[in-house]
């Protein structure tokens, strides 16, 4: 039981930390849109691109990590949550509107995420 105890600890432990490199890697998409604006390779631009590709070797060093303690198709299924945190940062840096039909798809793809994750703890249940 208490070995049970960890294990799950640890899942959720992972969980939490492949949330936030997600929210990171959606970062990523604010710097990418702010480099789209500059003038091609002028200080801005550069600065914004190499935030991206900053971000994108954080992003990849941790997804090891996370796909070496949970299987690929949870944590694939997982990187959805970047749809959520795009519409937020949409809204937060570029005053993006946020429509009925966002947040419809948004609540859409984190449902067949849940249920997802849901089947996925059930059918490992069954395989103890």
């Amino acid at each position: 039981m208490d070995t049970e105890k960890k294990t799950k600890g640890s899942k959720a432990i992972t969980l939490i930390l492949l949330h936030l490199m997600l929210m990171v890697y959606s970062l990523g998409g604010i710097f990418s849109k702010k480099a789209a604006g500059e003038a091609f390779l002028s200080v801005g631009f550069c600065l914004n691109y190499g935030a991206v590709l900053f971000l994108l070797v954080i992003y990849a060093v941790v997804w090891q990590q996370i796909i070496k303690r949970l299987p690929l198709t949870t944590a694939f299924a997982n990187k959805a949550v970047t749809l959520l945190w795009g519409i937020l940062w949409g809204r937060l840096f570029f005053e993006e509107s946020i429509t009925v039909g966002k947040i419809a798809g948004v609540i859409i793809v984190m449902a067949g995420v849940i249920l997802y994750s849901l089947a996925d703890g059930e059918e490992k249940s069954h395989e103890q």
